[in-house]
């Protein structure tokens, strides 16, 4: 990775954190590694906005449910850009935020959950710009709205903005069309068990007050991308407008959520965790842990990347499954690292506990022409897939054996398809 370009305009952030101080303090990082740029605000307490469950054993699944979710559906066809039906095909082009391909892609997202039956909202905002007023519009998918809790799992759908020819050209294929593929595809993969537990909680067969009422929320979020240099103001036009919103939209007393909660709850204080993906795809990718509040979910990550390697199920056509590890296992100290600025930020100084997924070093082709679907390694999003898929089971106490059968969605043409 190379120094002098991340030293362009569009470099983003990367900041310590002080748990002690709560402040945040510029550090140079050794290494082709980031430029710091700025320094971030003041990191508010902790309150009633943190998770309500805090750490807690996962669900582990058996060997016989981890080959459900392996198997089906095929966890290549949807981030493959070989397939022009792909969800992954679908996303990579050009999408800056506020033109029409950004338009087209946002459609593709919404049209693709509706087919699943996910309750879809979208947050849009006008804001100003380096290169004036524009719209960011958010897309917010849960799948069950009645729910009293929610995790969610989010990455930005815009690609990076770029003012002449060729860059203007710029795909994003890691940052983010590969990671909203991956969610897209996880969606459809866990809609029957999601679909499947919300009807035993109908019908009284599981009380409300496990962690099974936690629904999960997809957001796509737009406007990610810094338009000129990467600024508390230039960038995360969409993530900072719907934390904004969502910490101050109360939730009313006769609302229909299963669980009420106390007067003056919002919309924020019902998420339980924010998993962010970002600059996925590439072969090799490097993920830390960077808050001890979900280091927790960081380890069981590793737990459930051992235990799909032992399986054998990252062996995938003539690949051999022995590459490294994509997780560095804690020390203990990263925590004191701090964080890429990125769309959790809003989040976390609202009090959102938040999981950072994203490589770094960034991918060799970060915020260049060549970030396109040459970048990605298919091998290597199959292994995200699978990970997501059983990460997200566990965490939601899914059953893969009870209900993980074929779903049959009518596309916008007509055709029929998993």
């Amino acid at each position: 990775m190379s120094v002098v370009r991340h030293q362009r305009s569009d470099t983003r952030r990367r900041g310590r954190v002080s748990t002690s101080m709560r402040t945040v303090t510029d550090w140079p990082i050794s290494g082709p590694c980031l430029l710091i740029l700025s320094v971030l605000a003041l990191l508010p307490a902790y309150s009633l906005q943190a998770s309500t469950l805090g750490e807690r054993d996962l669900s582990l699944l058996s060997s016989g449910q981890i080959s459900s979710l392996v198997s089906f559906p095929d966890p290549v066809r949807n981030v493959d850009p070989s397939n022009p039906n792909s969800h992954l095909s679908k996303i990579l082009i050009p999408r800056v935020a506020d033109t029409e391909n950004n338009t087209i892609v946002r459609e593709y997202i919404i049209s693709t959950l509706k087919a699943l039956n996910w309750h879809i909202e979208e947050d849009t905002v006008m804001d100003n710009t380096p290169v004036g007023m524009k719209r960011f519009t958010n897309v917010i998918a849960t799948k069950d709205p009645t729910a009293s809790r929610r995790v969610i799992l989010s990455a930005h759908f815009d690609s990076k903005y770029f003012s002449s020819y060729p860059q203007n050209q710029f795909v994003g294929a890691t940052d983010s069309a590969a990671p909203c593929a991956m969610i897209l595809d996880l969606a459809g993969a866990l809609n029957p068990l999601l679909e499947s537990r919300k009807q035993r909680l109908d019908d009284g067969l599981e009380d409300d007050e496990d962690v099974s009422d936690t629904t999960l929320q997809l957001v796509f979020f737009d406007g990610e991308e810094a338009f000129n240099m990467w600024t508390d103001k230039d960038s995360v036009y969409g993530a900072r407008h719907l934390a904004e919103t969502w910490s101050k939209t109360y939730i009313a007393p006769n609302s229909k959520r299963r669980l009420l909660r106390p007067s003056g709850t919002t919309q924020i204080d019902t998420i339980e965790h924010l998993i962010l993906l970002d600059l996925l795809g590439a072969v090799n990718p490097r993920i830390r842990s960077y808050f001890p509040d979900t280091a927790w979910l960081f380890d069981g990550l590793i737990s459930i990347e051992r235990r799909l390697a032992e399986s054998g199920a990252f062996v995938y056509a003539d690949e051999k499954d022995n590459w490294p590890s994509f997780f560095t296992p804690r020390t203990g100290s990263e925590h004191t690292f701090g964080y890429m600025g990125d769309d959790h930020v809003p989040f976390l100084h609202k009090g959102v506990n938040i999981l950072h997924v994203i490589a770094e070093p960034f991918p060799r082709v970060w915020h260049t022409l060549s970030d396109d679907a040459s970048a990605l390694h298919i091998p290597t999003m199959r292994r995200w897939n699978l990970i997501l898929r059983v990460f997200m089971s566990e965490y939601l106490n899914l059953r893969p054996d009870d209900g993980h059968r074929p779903q049959i969605a009518r596309k916008s043409n007509g055709e029929l398809g998993l």
